[in-house]
């Protein structure tokens, strides 16, 4: 099976304990996280041979960092040693209305340092199917933007299939450029779009039209019209003609505790929509963007349908909800459980 690579930054995670506020007690729960790193360890959870690629400082933070990544079953060998610092961010879990908050700590970090020309590409995308980054690392710097760009172009000389969460972090994008500046450019090297709206927004600068709430009725309420989300993914499509597919995930926060999830795909000639999760009682939602575009990953590597691929990564994201930490411990048995509606939560014994 050929393997699937992912680049971008591994951070320190330190979270507040349970759903206590910042420093509410004196101690923090320490963990590893971050986009990319996220989806390549659900893609090796779900036995897709991964190597991810990335930056670290060659101390404890940093060796930490790469046995936790390892541990999962990824390969860490193109991993550089480099610069002084591992990025930081610190995560105050929300309640009902009090909404979770994420704090960055990673202006300088390793990553942000690194540059064109610090990785070999050719050589790291040696017998790779498929590339994946998200709009997180072109936000931290100019220059891990520029080297992001670097990493997809390689990728998509070599005839590697591209998939890119465009992901918009308004809190990184501080050095000078509009995130539509970086990553329109970026995209048009992409075949698989991952997003929600704000990101289509926020990210390419491509914004809906018309309501985006089904109706004004009682029952109508609140709920999300799809097919406005089908129209954002078509001006998407129109507008990067390179792009083979436009997935748009779909929540409907009630509160912090209690989201709609879904998700919708558009392959220019069909759309689809995936079954609809009532997820109560949120665990951790961080990282469930992530576990989604990794069981999209799998789902469009392994299934014959995209339909079949897109119910796959929204049971996927589903259930990381359910899960302490960025990492989705799940696997794919569990998931096709859930896709065939084994979501009651009662004792297997």
């Amino acid at each position: 099976m050929t393997r699937v690579v992912t680049f971008g930054e591994v951070m320190l995670r330190l979270k507040s304990l349970g759903f206590e506020r910042l420093f509410q007690s004196p101690l923090l729960e320490a963990t590893f996280g971050g986009a990319e790193a996220n989806v390549a360890v659900s893609l090796a959870q779900f036995g897709i041979p991964v190597s991810f690629v990335t930056a670290l400082p060659t101390n404890p933070l940093g060796e930490a960092a790469v046995a936790e990544v390892r541990r999962f079953g990824v390969d860490t060998s193109s991993i550089k040693r480099a610069g002084d610092r591992i990025g930081v961010y610190f995560l105050e879990t929300g309640s009902n209305q009090r909404p979770s908050k994420v704090t960055y700590d990673r202006a300088g970090s390793s990553i942000a340092a690194a540059k064109p020309g610090d990785f070999d590409w050719n050589a790291i995308l040696e017998g790779a199917s498929w590339f994946h980054v998200s709009g997180v690392t072109p936000a931290i710097s100019a220059s891990a933007a520029a080297l992001s760009l670097e990493a997809v172009k390689a990728a998509r000389a070599k005839g590697i299939t591209v998939s890119c969460d465009y992901n918009y972090r308004k809190n990184l994008w501080r050095y000078g450029k509009r995130a539509p500046e970086v990553m329109r450019e970026l995209v048009s090297n992409v075949k698989v779009g991952i997003a929600n709206e704000e990101d289509c927004q926020k990210a390419l600068g491509i914004a809906g039209s018309g309501k985006r709430e089904a109706g004004s009725g009682s029952e109508e309420a609140g709920k999300l019209n799809v097919e406005w989300y089908y129209q954002l993914a078509e001006r998407v499509l129109g507008e990067f003609p390179n792009l083979e597919k436009q997935v748009i995930t779909l929540r409907e926060s009630h509160s912090a505790d209690h989201n709609g999830w879904s998700a919708i795909l558009h392959n220019r000639n069909q759309r689809f929509a995936s079954r609809k999760y009532e997820i109560t009682n949120i665990v951790d939602r961080v990282g469930a963007g992530d576990s989604f575009a990794a069981g999209l990953i799998y789902g469009l590597r392994t299934y014959a349908d995209d339909q079949r691929a897109l119910e796959f990564a929204t049971a996927a994201s589903c259930l990381k909800h359910s899960i302490l930490g960025d990492f989705n411990r799940v696997d794919v048995g569990e998931v096709e459980a859930l896709m065939k509606g084994e979501g009651s939560g009662r004792v297997q014994r």
